[in-house]
């Protein structure tokens, strides 16, 4: 399956491609349009787009009321106390993913005590990973119960977060260590994918399903990978 991360999944309209929406946290952070002006910059050395937007979301109040089960919200805990307070508001069959590591926001993110989310309702329960995972923090979150895991956040830079083709360095070799010692798990895989090509190198080091995102600021781009997507998906 094609996945559309954020924050281009708030406006996917792709019929079969999973949108995943947000992140969202506990409560409203103001100031998304201006961060977006301020920070959004394409960096030419890195062949990738910087942002250090910062969570800024309308509240996962917000993400409940526009839910549906062909999306997947994805949810950002700031504080730990956060963690009940966003478990017992949203529904037991939400789809979600839990995104640990955001770069571009000024503290670390919970990426502990996230169990409670855990149950059979739900069909997705993701963990995002960072670039710079170590494979005992992996261990962590299978010992757990998290047999869902999406290789791999943005890359923590000076000025924020950096998208694209330079993120296939961690998560390629992220995918292969995971698939390997947990066959059993689910890999969604993503970073620099723009062609077919990068699709089957994340398929050979084990993804099951692929991600894009800044892909969409071309969206003849993205609709030329999309219909090759399907069209290969098809005729397997």
């Amino acid at each position: 399956m094609l996945f559309i991360s954020p924050p281009f999944g708030n406006y996917n309209f792709l019929p079969n491609a999973m949108s995943i929406k947000g992140s969202f946290t506990l409560h409203y952070r103001p100031g998304l349009i201006q961060q977006i002006f301020k920070t959004l910059k394409f960096n030419t050395e890195k062949n990738g787009w910087v942002n250090k937007i910062g969570l800024r979301n309308p509240g996962i109040d917000y993400a409940i009321k526009y839910y549906n089960k062909n999306n997947i919200v994805s949810i950002a805990i700031i504080n730990a106390s956060d963690i009940d307070y966003i478990e017992n508001k949203i529904p037991k069959d939400m789809n979600i993913e839990l995104n640990i590591s955001c770069p571009n926001i000024d503290h670390k993110l919970v990426s502990y005590g996230l169990d409670t989310f855990l149950n059979k309702k739900r069909k997705w329960c993701i963990i995002k990973l960072s670039p710079k995972t170590k494979i005992n923090k992996v261990d962590y979150y299978y010992n757990i119960g998290f047999r869902q895991f999406h290789c791999c956040n943005t890359i923590p830079i000076k000025e924020g977060g950096l998208s694209g083709p330079e993120i296939k360095n961690y998560s390629l070799p992220m995918i292969k260590s995971i698939k390997m010692k947990y066959p059993d798990t689910t890999i969604i895989g993503g970073g620099g994918i723009r062609t077919m090509k990068d699709i089957e190198e994340y398929r050979k080091a084990g993804a099951d399903h692929f991600s894009v995102s800044t892909l969409c600021f071309s969206p003849l781009g993205l609709l030329r990978l999309y219909w090759n997507y399907n069209k290969t998906s098809s005729s397997a």
